[in-house]
Formats: C-alpha cells, structure tokens, sequence
C-alpha cells in the first residue's frame, strides 16, 4: 500500500474511532469529517484493508439512507447489527433511524478531538 494511502486510511480509520457508542455515521459523513471532500469510496476502501484485530469500530459506519451496506441476513450483515444492537442502535428491517442515531459532532470535538492533530502533518 502506498504512504499515501496508509495516511489516508488512518486518518479515516482515527476519525471512525471518534464516533461515540451508540451512533452512526455514514461513509460520506466520515470523509467529510476526515478531509476527503465526495470520499465515500474511499471510506469503504479503508474499512476493507482494516488491519486484523483492529479496534476501529467500522460497523458504526452505515450508508446515508440509515441502511447496513450488507445484504440482509449475510454474516456481516448479522454481525454489524448485533454490534450496534448491543450498544443500543434500534434496528427495524436492515435500517437505522438517522435522525435519532446520526453523530453529530460539536464545533469542538472537530476542533479539539484527537484526530485534528492529522491535519498538521
């Protein structure tokens, strides 16, 4: 992988990290918040070359319509839904309720959040 890949990723990689239990972003909210205008692509690039025993927590991140990009009843469809059931994102037919889960980061945490130190290199 390329140095600027492996930079690019981890910066996606750090800015899912931030997304508090219990909400959900979508691919191209996470590009945005990581500096990667029209990114969503990329977003799921970086979740597929997730290093093993990562803990980024990717089943966080969700389509824009609040629907798991896997096919209904696939193993990773099941596996990303009991994560986010456990920590108490509702469900109902492969879709979430965005206006109720969605993260929506304060001027803050996109000031001040740990991530914002990859934006001086």
């Amino acid at each position: 992988m390329k140095l600027d890949t492996l930079k690019r990723n981890e910066k996606i990689w750090a800015t899912i990290c931030d997304i508090p239990a219990g909400s959900v972003a979508s691919y191209g909210q996470i590009a945005d918040i990581a500096g990667i205008p029209r990114g969503a692509r990329q977003v799921g690039y970086a979740l597929r070359h997730l290093p093993s025993g990562s803990t980024v927590p990717w089943y966080r991140v969700i389509q824009a319509s609040g629907t798991i990009a896997f096919k209904i009843g696939s193993d990773a469809f099941n596996e990303q839904s009991k994560r986010l059931i456990n920590e108490d994102v509702a469900i109902l037919n492969g879709r979430i309720d965005m206006k109720k889960y969605r993260w929506e980061p304060d001027l803050d945490e996109f000031l001040w959040k740990p991530t914002a130190a990859w934006d001086n290199e």
